[in-house]
C-alpha cells in the first residue's frame, strides 16, 4: 500500500537530485530501499505506473491460500489482455484484520478478509471502500449477509460465507445420540474413556454459549461502543453465580479441558481429544483425523440452577473488504467481487467446507453433505448476530480464567460477576 502524497514527493526529490548528477539520483534510489513481500514503497509506486503492473496484496490465513491461488489464477485469465498483474498472499489471522488494518492503514493490504463484528469500526476508521455494484451484490447474497456487510445502509465489503459460528464436533465412536443431548451426558463418556471434551474460556466468543439461554440481558446500545448488561443479576430463575457456580463445577469435571482451537485440534490428531467446541474453520483437519467417524451437532444443554439450558452462540458471517487507501482500488475491487462470486463460493464449499452466503452456491446439495455446515445450520435457532462492543472481550477473558482455574483465590462469586459486568459494560474507544 503507497501514499500517493509519499510517492509525488518521492518521485520529485528523486528528479531533482538528478540534476546533481548519477552519484545523487543513485543515493536518492538506494535511500528507498527494497519494498518488503506484502509492502510497497514511493519508489515502486511509480514503477507500477510506468509499467503497467497492477500489484495487490491480499491478506488471508495460510489455510485458504490454495484455494485462493485457484481464485487468483481464474481472475487473471478472465481479465488477460486488460493489465499485468502481481498478486500476493500474506499470512494474517482473520481476527486480526481490524487491528491490523486500523494500526497501519496505509500499509495494510489491498483486499481481505472481515468478520462481520469488524465491521462498524473499520467503517469508523474509513479503512473501507464502499462497494460499487450494491445492487448486485444484495440480489446474489442472503439478506442476513448482506445486512452483516452494511453499516448506515452502505455496503461495505463483499459476502463470502455465513458459517461464522461454532457448534460440537464429536467422534462417533464414543457418543451415543442420548449421551450428546447434554453436556453433563458427553463428560460423562469422557471420563469414563479417559479423555477430554473441550471449549476455549479464554474468549468471550465461546463463553457466550453459557449466558446467551439463561435470559439475562446484554447487547451493544446505540452508540454502537458500548454495552448493556446485567449476567450479575442477584433476581431471578437464574442468578450471575448460579451460572458461575455450573461454570466451575464444569472446569472441574475431570472429563473436560479449557482448550484454544490450536490445542483441540491438537487433542483431536493424538486422540485425546474426543469432542470439542469450534467451527467450520477446522472441518477439513477433523475430517482427516476422524474420517467416516466425524460428527457434528448443535451445542448441547447444561446444568444451571437445576435446570437444563441450551447452550447459545454467536453467529456471524465472513465479507471480503477492500482498503480505501488502495493504490489499484478498482482492480482491488474486482478481485475482491471474484474471490466471493458464485463459482468461487461454491470452490470454497468443496474444497474448504465453508458455507457459502450466495444465494445459488447455498442451494447445492453438496451443502448436505458437510455435517459441519448442517451442525451451524442448526445451531442458528439458538444464536445470534454478534454485536458487541470491545469492552466485553477482556472482561470475559478475565473472567473465564478464573473460571478455568477453579477461582483459586476463593473470591466471592457476586463479586467475580460485578467485575466482570463492570468490564463488560465499561467506555471503550474502538
Amino acid at each position: 500500500m503507497k501514499k500517493r502524497i509519499q510517492a509525488v514527493i518521492a518521485i520529485i526529490m528523486i528528479l531533482c537530485m538528478g540534476l546533481s548528477g548519477c552519484g545523487a539520483a543513485q543515493t536518492a534510489q538506494t535511500a528507498v530501499g527494497t519494498p518488503n513481500e506484502g509492502s510497497s514503497t514511493a519508489a515502486d509506486a511509480a514503477t507500477e505506473d510506468d509499467n503497467g503492473v497492477v500489484q495487490l496484496t491480499v491478506w488471508a490465513e495460510e489455510a485458504n491460500w490454495d484455494v485462493l491461488n485457484q481464485m487468483i489464477e481464474s481472475f487473471k485469465q478472465e481479465y488477460a489482455g486488460e493489465a499485468e498483474f502481481e498478486i500476493t498472499l500474506v499470512q494474517n489471522a482473520d481476527a486480526e484484520t481490524k487491528n491490523a488494518l486500523l494500526g497501519d492503514i496505509y500499509n495494510g493490504a489491498d483486499i481481505f478478509p472481515i468478520a462481520d463484528d469488524q465491521m462498524s469500526s473499520l467503517v469508523a476508521g474509513g479503512a473501507l471502500a464502499p462497494i460499487p455494484n450494491a445492487e448486485e451484490v444484495k440480489t446474489a447474497n442472503m439478506e442476513d449477509a448482506v445486512a452483516a456487510a452494511t453499516v448506515n445502509d452502505v455496503l461495505y465489503a463483499y459476502p463470502m460465507t455465513a458459517d461464522n459460528g461454532y457448534f460440537m464436533y464429536y467422534d462417533k465412536r464414543y457418543f451415543t445420540e442420548e449421551d450428546l443431548q447434554t453436556l453433563d451426558g458427553m463428560l460423562a463418556v469422557a471420563e469414563a474413556s479417559g479423555k477430554k471434551i473441550s471449549m476455549d474460556w479464554s474468549s468471550g466468543w465461546y463463553l457466550y454459549a453459557f449466558f446467551g439461554g439463561t435470559g439475562l440481558d446484554f447487547g451493544i446500545n446505540e452508540d454502537s461502543v458500548t454495552n448493556h448488561c446485567n449476567w450479575n443479576s442477584a433476581d431471578g430463575a437464574i442468578k450471575g453465580t448460579d451460572i458461575a457456580e455450573a461454570l466451575l463445577a464444569i472446569g472441574a469435571h475431570p472429563g473436560f479441558a479449557s482448550m484454544t482451537d490450536t490445542d483441540f485440534m491438537a487433542g483431536v490428531q493424538d486422540g485425546s481429544v474426543i469432542a470439542g467446541v469450534s467451527g467450520v474453520w477446522n472441518e477439513v483437519e477433523v475430517r482427516k483425523a476422524w474420517g467416516n467417524n466425524y460428527g457434528a451437532i448443535k451445542l448441547p444443554t447444561y446444568t444451571c440452577a437445576g435446570q437444563q439450558i441450551q447452550m447459545t452462540s454467536f453467529k456471524g458471517y465472513k465479507m471480503m473488504g477492500v482498503n480505501y487507501y488502495s493504490e489499484h482500488k478498482d482492480w482491488a475491487l474486482k478481485l475482491a467481487d471474484w474471490f466471493t462470486n458464485e463459482q468461487n463460493q461454491a470452490l470454497r464449499l468443496s474444497e474448504r467446507s465453508q458455507g457459502p452466503s450466495n444465494k445459488n452456491a447455498a442451494a447445492s446439495d453438496a451443502l448436505n453433505e458437510v455435517p459441519a455446515i448442517q451442525a451451524v445450520i442448526a445451531q442458528s435457532e439458538y444464536g445470534v448476530l454478534q454485536r458487541v462492543g470491545n469492552s466485553y472481550w477482556d472482561a470475559m477473558t478475565e473472567f473465564g480464567g478464573i473460571m478455568a482455574s477453579g477461582n483459586p483465590t476463593g473470591k466471592d462469586l457476586q463479586e467475580i460477576m460485578d467485575t466482570m459486568v463492570a468490564g463488560i459494560t465499561a467506555s471503550s474507544v474502538q
